[in-house]
């Protein structure tokens, strides 16, 4: 979610109807750019010898600046079996792409990076349609899904074959989904692991669907479809989620005060509780605020490397001077 947006440029039968001409547009080619990496140090900097943060342990992180101005509100994050490859969606409807870089196992840069216009089914880029509000994002499969704010849809893109060239096609969802409010949808999506009786099910959460502290809409797509909720406690909105290798979820949450700054927290949530019709909680594993090297976070993401569990966070910078692009990385311990 981003504190201020534009309204929506064109309706469905636009993006639907987009010609060839349309399709050919700069707008659809990959734009290189240069990414500047600032090394986060400490997670604590009043503390800079800890390293254990709850259940997690904290790795590294960077402060990345981009130089193009499109660089930045990043809402989605994934990245590929060994963590070099990442992929990440911004805020208003684009692909980035490239390869991390790490030395003596921490990150120190972001290398060889692309924007490209996430594009619709006729070619024509999200950014210049209806579903410009890129939220959320996983790839699982040679498939990637993003969930879309305001118009509370899912696309899937055949990344494998066509990687940021692909184009949209959209998953239908229940008309529970569609009712969600108008800024507080699919902030969150996954797809279950194997080995899990949901396996290949696709899984968004909503952001907040309801009061304060009132449990918020999750769906299941595909495999034994239906809907749950995910129970919310001390004002904390859903941002993302991704599985574990074991199959329990872990949800990325923040919170965000005007007096009081920003917080984050990621929760632990056991796959095997993951039905229809459930109301889903779990432990914390981490929780945040400014006296922590956190910003807006937005992206999580989960991957193996060398037998170890990797979380990755990423935040959103709304476009912001006042903001930053924070990575951050750390182990379950």
């Amino acid at each position: 979610m981003r504190l201020t947006r534009r309204s929506a440029l064109a309706g469905l039968g636009a993006w639907a109807a987009a010609g060839p001409a349309e399709a050919a547009s700069p707008d659809t080619g990959r734009i290189p750019l240069a990414v500047t990496a600032r090394p986060i140090a400490a997670f604590e900097p009043r503390n800079p010898d800890k390293t254990r943060f709850g259940q997690l342990i904290f790795r590294s992180g960077l402060v990345l600046s981009g130089s193009h101005p499109r660089f930045g509100g990043l809402s989605g994050l994934w990245r590929g079996a060994g963590g070099a490859d990442l992929v990440a969606i911004t805020d208003n409807g684009f692909w980035l792409t490239g390869r991390l870089a790490s030395r003596e196992g921490r990150l120190t840069g972001l290398e060889d990076a692309e924007l490209a216009p996430i594009l619709g089914s006729s070619g024509r880029p999200l950014h210049r349609s209806r579903y410009y509000d890129t939220e959320s994002l996983c790839i699982a499969d040679g498939v990637a899904y993003l969930g879309v704010e305001r118009t509370h849809d899912v696309l899937r893109f055949d990344w494998a074959t066509e990687g940021v060239m692909a184009r949209a096609r959209l998953v239908l969802v229940p008309r529970e989904v569609k009712r969600l409010p108008d800024n507080r949808g699919l902030e969150a999506i996954g797809v279950v692991p194997p080995g899990q009786p949901l396996a290949g099910a696709i899984i968004a959460i909503a952001e907040r669907s309801g009061g304060e502290d009132e449990p918020t809409l999750g769906v299941i797509l595909g495999r034994q479809p239906g809907l749950f909720q995910v129970a919310r406690h001390d004002g904390f909105d859903i941002t993302d989620l991704a599985f574990l290798p074991d199959g329990d979820l872990v949800v990325l949450e923040r919170w965000y005060r005007t007096l009081r700054g920003v917080g984050m927290r990621i929760r632990r949530i056991p796959g095997a509780n993951l039905k229809a019709g459930a109301l889903l909680d779990g432990p914390t594993l981490i929780q945040a605020d400014l006296g922590q090297e956190i910003d807006n976070m937005e992206g999580l993401a989960v991957h193996r490397e060398e037998g170890r569990t990797v979380l990755t966070l990423v935040s959103d910078d709304n476009f912001s001077f006042l903001q930053r692009t924070v990575l951050l990385e750390f182990e379950l311990g």
